[in-house]
C-alpha cells in the first residue's frame, strides 16, 4: 500500500472552504483504491501573519516542505488585511526554488457548465495552457527609486533563459503528442524584441523535432481574441509566466467558471515536491458562506494523485465530478445551482465511493 505525505496549505478565504472538500474526496479515493494520504496541515496565510509579525509563513517554510511528496494549496490573499504581493510571496518562492517550472491549467467545457460563448457545447472547448512558471515576468527583479515621490521610478525586469524557454516548449510538444497533436505558442515579438524574439527562435529550432505536432505562434493579443472567437481551435497553448497567467484565467472563464479550473505546478524531475491548487483566488467576499465551488480544488487533487502515479484514482475522481454535474442539486450558485460547498463535496465523495 502506497502512503503519500501531502502538505496541505489551505491559506485564506475560500481556500479553507474548498480544501476541506478536496480532502473529503481524497479520503473516499483512499478507501476505494487502497492508498493512504498522510496529511499535514499548515495554518499559514493572513491569519498566521497577524500573529507572527506580518510573516505569511515561517522563514524556514521551504525547508519544512521540501521532503513532502506533494503540496496542496487552497488559495492565498486577503487584500483588506495584507497587500496581494506580500501574501503571494510563498507561492512564487515555491514555484521558483522547488523548480516547479511547468504550470498546467486545463480548460474543458464540461456538461452542466454554462459558457458565455454562444453555440458552444461540451467537447467544443478542450485545451490546456502550459505556463512557464519559474522565470519570465515574475522573477521579482527590480526596485523603486524615490518611492511615493512625484518623480518615483519603478523598474521591473523580466528574465527569460534559453534553458527555461526550451524546456517548457519541449514539455508542451510532448503533452501535445498525448492529446490532439496541436501546439500554439504565445509571443509578442513585434514589440518585445529581445525576450519574445528568443521564444520565437527557440520554437523554430525545436519544432522540426516534432513533425507529428502542428505548431504555430500567435501574438498574445490576437491569441486572446481567438480564444473567444474559436476556442475549439486550440489544444496545447504554451506561454510565458505572465501571458500564461492571463490566458489561463480567460480560458477558465470561457468554460463557465473559475470554480471548475484546476492547476498543477510541476517539478517534472521529482527532485522537489510539486504543488497543486485551484486557479481561482481566495474570494474573501464569499469565504465561509458555503457557496464556493469546490470542484476546481477537487480536480486539482485528482491531478495531484495522477502525478503521484495513482492514475486510476485520479480518473475515478474526475468521473465522479462529471457525474455530479449532471445533477442540478449538486451544483453551486456559480453554475446556476443551489448546492452548498459541503453538499458538492459530499456528492462527489459518494459517487466516488
Amino acid at each position: 500500500m502506497s502512503d503519500y505525505r501531502i502538505a496541505f496549505y489551505p491559506g485564506d478565504g475560500i481556500g479553507v472552504d474548498v480544501t476541506v472538500e478536496a480532502r473529503k474526496v481524497l479520503r473516499a479515493a483512499e478507501k476505494r483504491f487502497g492508498f493512504t494520504v498522510s496529511a499535514v496541515e499548515f495554518p499559514w496565510g493572513c491569519a498566521y501573519a497577524a500573529e507572527n509579525g506580518g510573516q505569511v509563513a515561517p522563514p524556514d517554510f521551504l525547508e519544512t516542505l521540501k521532503d513532502f511528496d506533494a503540496i496542496f494549496l487552497g488559495a492565498v490573499g486577503m487584500p483588506e488585511l495584507m497587500p496581494d504581493h506580500v501574501t503571494l510571496i510563498p507561492l512564487i518562492r515555491m514555484r521558483q526554488e522547488f523548480e516547479q517550472y511547468v504550470c498546467l491549467r486545463p480548460a474543458t467545457l464540461l456538461p452542466g457548465a454554462r459558457t458565455p460563448l454562444a453555440d458552444k457545447k461540451p467537447g467544443d472547448i478542450d485545451m490546456v495552457v502550459v505556463r512557464e512558471n519559474s522565470e519570465g515576468e515574475y522573477t521579482m527583479m527590480g526596485g523603486n527609486f524615490k518611492q511615493n515621490m512625484p518623480d518615483e521610478v519603478s523598474i521591473q525586469t523580466s528574465i527569460h533563459t534559453r534553458k527555461g524557454v526550451e524546456r517548457i516548449l519541449r514539455y508542451g510538444f510532448e503533452l501535445a503528442r498525448t492529446r490532439r497533436g496541436k501546439l500554439a505558442m504565445a509571443t509578442k515579438s513585434n514589440a518585445l524584441n529581445y525576450a519574445m524574439v528568443m521564444w520565437d527562435n527557440v520554437l523554430a529550432e525545436i519544432a522540426p523535432e516534432y513533425p507529428d505536432v502542428e505548431s504555430a505562434k500567435f501574438h498574445v493579443d490576437a491569441l486572446s481574441m481567438h480564444f473567444v472567437r474559436c476556442p475549439e481551435r486550440f489544444d496545447v497553448v504554451v506561454a510565458s509566466n505572465l501571458f500564461g497567467d492571463i490566458l489561463s484565467d480567460l480560458a477558465g472563464a470561457l468554460v463557465g467558471s473559475l470554480g471548475l479550473a484546476p492547476s498543477a505546478n510541476i517539478n517534472p524531475e521529482h527532485t522537489f515536491p510539486s504543488l497543486f491548487e485551484p486557479v481561482h483566488g481566495s474570494a474573501p467576499d464569499i469565504a465561509g458562506q458555503g457557496i464556493a465551488n469546490p470542484i476546481a480544488a477537487i480536480r486539482s487533487a485528482a491531478m495531484m494523485m495522477d502525478f503521484l502515479g495513482e492514475t486510476d484514482a485520479a480518473n475515478a475522481m474526475e468521473k465522479a465530478m462529471l457525474a455530479s454535474l449532471g445533477d442540478d442539486g449538486s451544483m453551486t450558485p456559480d453554475l446556476g445551482g443551489t448546492a452548498t460547498t459541503s453538499e458538492v463535496g459530499d456528492r462527489i465523495a459518494e459517487l466516488l465511493g
